[in-house]
């Protein structure tokens, strides 16, 4: 049966038919396994954030142009697509997961995306805001 609210039990079909929990050690495995997908998923969004940042030198600006002449298949670029990729994939998937619309893993993908958000990419954050701070816009 496929359910248009949410709703909570330990019986869930989860992204296909064979992916079925009938009991508590079968939910709690699947509920860890959200879990961790979603921390690999800010674990994939941290590493090609990280890939995107090191291409640019230290004083160029962040809304500068690309040089689109140089280097048009580096490493760099495929290795930035090779991540986007996977970590839309992903992504997608953690979302058909949510649209199960069991209770349950919602909150274990929420919780793996806070977690996941608070280890890796936090900082991230706050190197952001550090170069905003440091501008001397007036």
């Amino acid at each position: 049966m496929m359910h248009m609210t949410f709703y909570w039990s330990r019986q869930v079909t989860l992204l296909f038919s064979s992916w079925r929990t009938d009991s508590w050690p079968s939910y709690a495995l699947t509920l860890l396994a959200c879990v961790l997908a979603s921390v690999f998923y800010q674990y994939l969004e941290h590493v090609r954030y990280r890939v995107r940042r090191s291409r640019k030198p230290a004083g160029e600006p962040l809304l500068s142009q690309p040089n689109r002449a140089s280097g048009k298949w580096s490493a760099k670029k495929i290795a930035g697509g090779l991540l986007f990729g996977l970590s839309s994939g992903l992504g997608y998937l953690l979302m058909l997961a949510v649209m199960s619309f069991n209770g349950g893993v919602f909150l274990a993908i929420v919780l793996g995306l806070t977690i996941g958000f608070l280890w890796l990419r936090s900082e991230d954050e706050d190197e952001i805001a550090g170069v905003n701070s440091t501008c001397a816009c007036a």
